[in-house]
């Protein structure tokens, strides 16, 4: 299937690995031209090379902090410095610290605020005046499954992801007459970097293995396995692309049935 998005050029926050590369190196095999940030600058220019040269598209490298007061802007600036515009802004966070409630600071919350709220707005407001002016525009946010139904000990992601989702479905009606869309994609239990590190917490937390903790994820999953990357990867560049131009408002999960609601 042709996409539609070869010519186009996307800016991927969070890339340098994980979930954030994966679509990235989809878009780059539609022929898409990235803006790739992270804040490990060496992981992230790795990373930039090596989709540079298996696509053979141009990709930008800006390092940056985005929970860093006007970071989110200086990376869209350096977007528009490199290639004029940005047609698909695909933003991306990891995850703030595991805890309940009583464990979390409010230095932890403004930081956590910060991360997945304060990035998501100030990189949308910077790409809209573009996408309204050329009449076409993508935004699609990585969230979490934690938004349909909130998981056990992430106050903070439970809490601030499904703030995303608020602003994302209330600015898909605002921006839709001008032929951009806004979606959320709902990552599950997959096979990254992130949920090595809340498989450690919860064994610290219970006395139990790292993988014994992943096996009782993989338990409650329908299809009894982590996901890959590349799986999450391909249903961002489809919603992403020109064929999904009347896929607004939604937010949709990739995470083996996991999720037990009806929709």
């Amino acid at each position: 299937m042709d996409l539609g998005l070869k010519g186009k050029i996307a800016l991927v926050a969070a890339a340098s690995k994980g979930l954030g590369r994966a679509v990235a190196e989809e878009l780059a095999a539609e022929g898409v031209s990235l803006v790739i940030c992270a804040r490990g600058e060496a992981e992230l220019r790795a990373t930039a090379a090596a989709i540079e040269a298996a696509s053979g598209v141009p990709v930008l490298a800006v390092p940056a902090d985005l929970a860093a007061p006007g970071a989110p802007a200086a990376v869209v600036a350096a977007a528009l410095a490199r290639f004029g515009r940005v047609d698909v802004l695909v933003t991306n966070a990891g995850g703030p610290p595991a805890g309940g409630f009583d464990a979390l600071s409010p230095e932890m919350w403004d930081a956590a605020t910060r991360l997945l709220l304060t990035s998501v707005v100030e990189l949308t407001r910077a790409v809209l005046p573009g996408m309204k002016a050329q009449g076409w525009g993508r935004i699609l946010n990585i969230t979490s499954i934690s938004v349909k139904q909130p998981v056990d000990n992430l106050m903070l992601s439970n809490s601030l992801r499904a703030a995303v989702t608020g602003m994302a479905r209330t600015l898909a009606t605002e921006v839709a007459p001008f032929g951009i869309t806004v979606n959320n994609i709902l990552p599950g239990y997959t096979r990254t970097a992130r949920v090595e590190t809340l498989a450690q917490a919860i064994a610290t937390r219970d006395g139990i293995a790292p993988a014994e903790a992943q096996a009782r994820w993989e338990n409650e999953i329908p299809m009894r396995r982590l996901g890959e990357p590349r799986e999450f990867g391909a249903l961002a560049a489809f919603l992403c692309s020109a064929r999904a131009s009347y896929i607004t408002a939604t937010s949709i999960p990739v995470d083996g049935g996991w999720i037990k609601g009806l929709l």
